[in-house]
């Protein structure tokens, strides 16, 4: 059968996530709009009866401001490197600039095969696809190029047979029905960042982590979950909290409502924030919350 490793890179906001959720046909990477979405890497695994495609979600290429992106960005150059195959996502809809096809020579270089997932087809004006897939050929790039639309799932079943066909033979990685490396107290954590990514704006997301303290399944079925949602400072708490609770009381139910779905069953959560100044640049706090080099 054929099996290997798929990483899925590219700048920051181009669609990585979403394409592989929708490849896996399940949701293991969170998504939402804003950059620094994905700050682990995150393992999606694509299993039929032919093949098992592991595929790579790494964190967004952009310029490191702290410690932790940092720490993401050699994340994504450590995956890059470890794999069978690279998937380059450009982001079809923001348009290709040179900034875009230097990154594209310098993964190209490492010398792994690599393909192009051209993404959000769905979202820009189809004139402007012919003229982006010219520059790709003047670039003298010698890649497969696929357009896309994860949302729509235009072409995904194309690219998802050319990148089984790319896959060397080999046993299983993972049992047959596992989707992630990831575990269920992970992606409750997870939940509750996209849907503080999804209602504030600007810095306070970025600027958070969720360490979960309870995950326990009571004998009545009701999962019974506590986290905190640790923040850089009190401003940024008061905004979180809101007036008399009503921010954190709604962040809260629509992270209870996912979390729901994706046990199969009720979760009762509590939530708590607290202030640790800058710990995005304090090692010994990323790693107490969970945030640590990738070693290979």
């Amino acid at each position: 059968m054929k099996s290997g490793y798929v990483a899925v890179i590219g700048r920051a906001n181009a669609g990585k996530s979403t394409l592989i959720n929708v490849m896996v046909g399940e949701k293991v990477s969170i998504v939402s709009p804003k950059p620094q979405t994905t700050r682990d890497r995150i393992l999606g695994v694509l299993t039929e009866d032919e093949y098992q495609i592991v595929f790579v979600d790494t964190p967004g290429i952009y310029k490191a401001r702290n410690a932790l992106t940092d720490m993401m960005m050699r994340t994504t150059e450590t995956s890059a490197k470890s794999v069978d195959y690279i998937l380059y996502v450009v982001d079809g809809h923001d348009g290709i600039d040179e900034e875009e096809f230097t990154l594209i020579e310098k993964y190209k270089a490492l010398g792994i095969p690599m393909a192009i997932a051209y993404t959000k087809i769905d979202i820009m004006p189809k004139e402007n696809i012919p003229l982006d897939m010219a520059k790709f050929a003047d670039a003298g790039l010698d890649l497969d190029v696929f357009p896309v639309s994860a949302r729509k799932g235009k072409n995904v079943r194309e690219l998802k047979a050319f990148l089984v066909e790319q896959m060397p033979e080999g046993e299983r990685v993972f049992e047959d029905d596992i989707v992630s490396d990831k575990s269920e107290r992970f992606m409750l954590a997870e939940i509750m960042r996209e849907k503080i990514l999804l209602k504030f704006d600007k810095e306070i997301p970025h600027g958070i982590a969720i360490v979960v303290h309870t995950f326990n399944r009571n004998e009545n079925g009701v999962y019974e979950v506590s986290l905190d949602i640790v923040c850089e400072r009190a401003n940024h708490k008061a905004i979180l909290i809101g007036k008399q609770g009503k921010a954190i009381k709604e962040v809260s139910s629509f992270a209870r409502q996912d979390m729901e779905k994706f046990l199969q069953a009720k979760v009762f959560l509590t939530t708590y924030v607290k202030v640790k100044e800058d710990w995005r640049d304090r090692p010994s706090l990323m790693k107490e919350y969970g945030y640590e080099d990738l070693k290979g």
